[in-house]
């Protein structure tokens, strides 16, 4: 069985969650658990370059951004107390917390890369050496000689030079939004399967979870291209077609002739205001399947809204007369 812990590594109850669930497995009497880390941003407008994190705190809008990270609607002072707490019973240390507002962006390369060159095991020691750097020594995680230190620390001696290469870049921008795809909004969040569990919950709780994931029968597994096009067909959903246009981008590359991709990347193009794009694919399509109401309508709108009202209106009133025979 698998579980993904999604969460941001500058996160504190990502590292707390990781001791409570580390201590679930420990009594854990059921079927093999690999656990794979996939990233989550709670401040993707962090600087490159770190800034001391108390400055940052003042800001008011500070609270926003971390509400994905702070539970039962605490303040950043409330919840940094009630951490620091929390993590000493934890076996955490203290002090325990956060010096530095640091882009976990770096961090979450290594982290993925880790699971590509070494599996779950490579990665957890990985993760284990950069939370302790950000939560217990108070160091720049967003440095690359910290995280190249973490790297050979954890057993990932090229960690740091395959990181300096850029390499994980495509594979961390993808499982950003595929967490956002499947509804993932909280740093952790464990996944399993279509089971969630969102929140640094007590070990009790996640062994209840595991129980409950091992006991649903597996869903039958879909081809990669399936389930890309379905992820990419969700983000559209929540509103983000550029996002399902880089989820796209491989399909479009080997499968772009299919239909179902075709229409998903016209609606993705206008959504994200590619409208001569759109238009060119629309047109194509609706020589193809001309009685598809969708298609004309969106190719209606595409002309509309490329202030073309003329060549609009036919594609318009045709979908609409569709519409009407369907009734």
């Amino acid at each position: 069985m698998r579980i993904e812990i999604w969460a941001d590594v500058v996160c504190p109850w990502a590292y707390i969650g990781k001791r409570r669930l580390e201590a679930a497995l420990a009594g854990w009497d059921g079927e093999r658990v690999e656990v794979v880390w996939r990233p989550f941003r709670i401040d993707p407008m962090a600087p490159r370059k770190a800034e001391p994190l108390a400055e940052w705190q003042i800001d008011p809008l500070v609270d926003e951004a971390l509400s994905a990270c702070t539970p039962d609607g605490l303040s950043p002072a409330e919840n940094a107390t009630r951490v620091s707490r929390i993590a000493a019973d934890a076996g955490l240390g203290t002090p325990f917390g956060a010096v530095w507002r640091a882009d976990s962006g770096p961090a979450h390369r290594l982290i993925a890369l880790a699971h590509e060159r070494g599996g779950a095991a490579l990665q957890d020691a990985v993760v284990e050496e950069v939370l302790k750097a950000h939560f217990v020594t108070a160091r720049d995680i967003s440095d690359p000689d910290v995280l190249a230190e973490a790297a050979r620390a954890a057993g990932f001696a090229d960690g740091g030079d395959l990181l300096a290469s850029g390499a994980g870049t495509d594979r961390v921008r993808e499982d950003l939004l595929r967490g956002k795809a499947i509804g993932v909004r909280s740093s952790p969040t464990l996944v399993a399967g279509k089971r969630a569990l969102a929140g640094a919950q007590s070990p009790e709780a996640m062994t209840a979870f595991l129980r409950d994931a091992a006991d649903t029968p597996p869903e039958r597994e879909l081809p990669e291209e399936v389930e890309r096009l379905r992820l990419a067909e969700a983000l559209l959903d929540k509103r983000d077609p550029l996002g399902a246009l880089t989820l796209l981008r491989p399909l479009l590359a080997e499968h772009g002739t299919e239909w179902s991709v075709r229409v998903l990347a016209a609606r993705a193009y206008y959504h994200s205001a590619q409208l001569e794009r759109a238009r060119t694919e629309l047109e194509s399509l609706t020589a193809h399947s001309p009685d598809d109401a969708y298609l004309r309508l969106l190719l209606g709108r595409t002309l509309e809204r490329q202030g073309r009202p003329e060549d609009a209106a036919p594609h318009l009133r045709l979908a609409a007369a569709m519409r009407q025979d369907e009734e």
